[in-house]
């Protein structure tokens, strides 16, 4: 596929952002987390995590999905997190 044409930002990892939704006493959350860090540690990556249960825009929009993932702000993945997939998208 043509540079121009490809969907994925590459570059640094270092230079991208995950960010983890969800709430607590979730078990799939949890795994999700151990999963995110991992990758991010190993990538470069920076990851934050948001709760929904403190946030009403965040639980409208993502109560029946979490764990969420998005990358640098655009969803990724959703109840499992596939750290091998999770790497290719941060260019790594």
């Amino acid at each position: 596929m043509a540079p121009l044409l490809r969907r994925n930002r590459r570059g640094d990892p270092a230079d991208r952002m995950v960010t983890l939704i969800g709430k607590p006493d979730c078990h799939l959350c949890e795994d999700a987390e151990a999963v995110v860090a991992q990758v991010c540690a190993e990538t470069g990556a920076s990851w934050e995590k948001k709760d929904i249960t403190q946030d009403a825009e965040l639980h409208r929009a993502y109560w029946e999905q979490i764990p969420v993932v998005l990358v640098d702000g655009a969803q990724h993945d959703f109840w499992r997190v596939n750290p091998d997939r999770l790497r290719r998208a941060l260019g790594a």
